[in-house]
């Protein structure tokens, strides 16, 4: 058993049972009592988000987390398949654990899968993509100012807003945390 002053961002903690990812943490040392941290944590089968305080060395359970790096193949119904790059083995991953990251994977993209026990926990992603724009409506003549956007659909199949500049066939870079258009990419 490891204390809560070991806790960082990434650390993946055992309570009561279930395993939480933790996404923030901050120690707090106030001017009077005693030190804490104080985390904002997520239920990682859940997805639920919930905010917890630890005494300052307290115990707490660190969960055995392997990541490693794999190769996006293909889906599979529900499912997708990865290729570990290490032997070539071969794992489905349920689509409620790969969830949103889905709008990002295409064929042989790299991503960094979390498994616990053998079992995947949740996927990785790249802070960014490059992904091209399949549809979007033709922007008029006079409209190109920085402020208006519209709708684009890239070659994932999932819908962002870009600017009217951006046309059909475009290549972008896209945030894979909130769906943002980061800007036109230039081979």
């Amino acid at each position: 058993m490891a204390s809560s002053n070991d806790i960082k961002n990434g650390s993946v903690l055992k309570i009561e049972g279930q395993l939480w990812n933790t996404l923030e943490f901050q120690h707090v040392k106030p001017g009077k009592g005693g030190a804490f941290v104080r985390t904002k944590l997520k239920n990682i089968r859940t997805g639920k988000a919930v905010d917890k305080t630890f005494n300052a060395g307290a115990k707490v359970e660190f969960a055995t987390v392997d990541r490693s790096n794999y190769q996006y193949l293909y889906q599979d119904g529900e499912d997708f398949v990865f290729m570990d790059l290490r032997d070539y083995d071969q794992i489905t991953v349920p689509a409620t654990v790969v969830g949103d990251a889905a709008h990002f994977l295409l064929e042989s993209h790299e991503v960094t899968i979390a498994m616990h026990d053998g079992t995947p926990l949740y996927l990785d992603m790249p802070p960014s993509v490059i992904l091209e724009v399949t549809y979007t409506e033709p922007g008029l003549q006079g409209d190109r100012s920085n402020a208006g956007t519209k709708s684009a659909t890239l070659e994932t199949g999932h819908e962002i807003q870009v600017p009217l500049f951006v046309d059909q066939g475009t290549r972008v870079k896209v945030d894979t945390r909130t769906s943002d258009y980061l800007g036109r990419v230039t081979d």
